[in-house]
């Protein structure tokens, strides 16, 4: 199931690759050859939405003058784990894939708990 999952990731990737040389005629040829360039970047994108969430709680945090999780910062989670989750899936990654499947469960959850909470307020 994973392989077939990672085989249709790897057709959106090259029909993304194909798009962008249309748009963008100026990058790269090997982009349509080579779909796991598109993941890579896909790849450092998911690692950029998980790592803006610890710096926005950093930022945060330093404003408020203690330790802080601001709402945002699971939004951010789960972006970057989503995102990091399709290119676990697309390398038939079953650690990475465990772990931000775990991890997108928790995001939710603690999200549903913050809307409840403030619904009950």
């Amino acid at each position: 199931m994973i392989a077939m999952m990672s085989a249709h990731i790897e057709a959106v990737a090259s029909t993304l690759a194909n798009f962008l040389l249309l748009v963008f005629p100026f990058l790269p040829q090997s982009l349509a050859t080579h779909p796991e360039q598109i993941m890579v970047v896909v790849g450092f994108a998911g690692q950029g939405l998980f790592a803006m969430r610890f710096i926005l709680q950093w930022l945060t945090s330093e404003g408020q003058g203690r330790s802080v999780i601001p709402v945002a910062f699971w939004y951010f989670s789960i972006g970057g784990g989503s995102v990091l989750l399709l290119y676990a899936i697309w390398r038939q990654d079953p650690v990475i894939i465990c772990g931000q499947g775990l991890g997108l469960f928790i995001y939710f959850r603690n999200l549903y708990f913050i809307h409840r909470s403030r619904a009950d307020e």
